[in-house]
């Protein structure tokens, strides 16, 4: 068994880029997609990953689960670092080490019945299992996700985007994983449907005793499912804590700008919402703004923002932020009703 405050998982000075290519005869460019990210997750605990399209939360995912190979750091599972595993030693690790895809129907083979697809990662990982059990496991676990029995021979099209997610959550859960990556597991589904599968999650977790990272760029669902939020930008850790202090005391400007895009039912503070309000585009993570990368955005930056790469600060109770002006800002009366909101 593994002690309740042990971490299950840490990460550790993480960094991974990609080359991209513009043409024929020009040199390739080098895209940051992440820097220096070194965080820790204990057993049994939700960690929410969040920031904007092209912040590297999907390529932080798939790094943990070594679907992309770092550049440099480790990932230590239980003590043991999975960059270095030999590909043999790697494959014995995935039954505990799963994911769940953003687009639900995207993500199943169109040409299998979903008696198979739930089933192929035991086929894969348990090729030992006889074909009753592995049957009679693939339709408990249909039924813990609310799925009938008796679908278990139709096939992916037969099922809407939500049915399909389960289908999704069913395959990630039949090698019964310790950790299971969710990206964006909600995004392409109405918002009706979106609170099911957040509703389901949170009861397999307890169920099942796992361990969640839900990646997303929409900081109310990950309120809905965290107990800690990472908040990403160009691929740096700008602030990490719970998911009551992100809400309710944000220290870094960009975790502010995200709480503004969370809709609220009340049209005058969502008036407001221009205080903080998240302005122009993200920046080319090939050519990042010198200094704090959030400069050029943050309508608290100062000439020396431009000139200091901020650090990622240690606070009272394991609280991470990196912007060194986080103790200067002061949030207006009506900026914090908003947040609080």
């Amino acid at each position: 068994m593994i002690a309740a405050t042990e971490n299950l998982l840490e990460i550790k000075g993480l960094r991974k880029s990609f080359s991209i290519t513009t043409g024929l005869l020009s040199r390739p460019l080098e895209l940051k997609a992440l820097q220096d990210i070194t965080f820790s997750i204990k057993k049994g605990e939700t960690l929410g990953i969040v920031g904007e399209s092209g912040c590297g939360k999907s390529t932080l995912g798939r790094c943990i689960l070594q679907l992309i190979a770092p550049d440099e750091g480790q990932v230590l599972w239980l003590g043991q670092d999975l960059t270095r595993l030999p590909a043999e030693e790697m494959r014995k690790r995935r039954a505990d080490l799963q994911i769940i895809f953003q687009d639900p129907l995207a993500s199943l083979n169109p040409r299998m019945t979903v008696g198979e697809i739930i089933a192929d990662p035991l086929r894969t990982l348990r090729p030992g299992m006889g074909k009753a059990e592995r049957q009679a496991r693939v339709v408990r676990m249909m039924e813990a996700v609310g799925l009938l029995p008796e679908m278990i021979n139709r096939y992916p099209h037969e099922f809407s985007g939500g049915q399909a997610q389960r289908i999704g959550i069913a395959r990630a859960l039949i090698t019964e994983p310790k950790l299971i990556v969710c990206d964006e597991p909600v995004s392409a589904l109405d918002v009706s449907i979106q609170a099911q599968i957040l509703n389901l999650l949170s009861e397999l977790k307890d169920e099942f005793g796992l361990t969640l990272i839900f990646i997303s760029h929409n900081l109310s669902v990950v309120r809905h499912v965290s107990d800690r939020i990472l908040v990403l930008y160009l691929g740096r850790i700008v602030e990490l804590a719970t998911g009551d202090e992100i809400y309710e005391d944000p220290k870094h400007p960009y975790t502010r700008a995200l709480l503004t895009a969370v809709p609220i039912p009340d049209p005058k503070l969502a008036r407001q919402r221009n205080i903080d309000a998240l302005k122009g585009e993200i920046p080319s993570p090939i050519n990042p703004p010198s200094g704090c990368t959030f400069r050029t955005r943050c309508r608290f930056a100062k000439p020396r923002c431009a000139e200091v790469r901020p650090p990622l600060e240690t606070l009272e109770g394991g609280r991470l932020v990196a912007c060194i002006r986080w103790r200067e800002i002061e949030i207006p009366e009506e900026s914090e009703a908003i947040l609080g909101a």
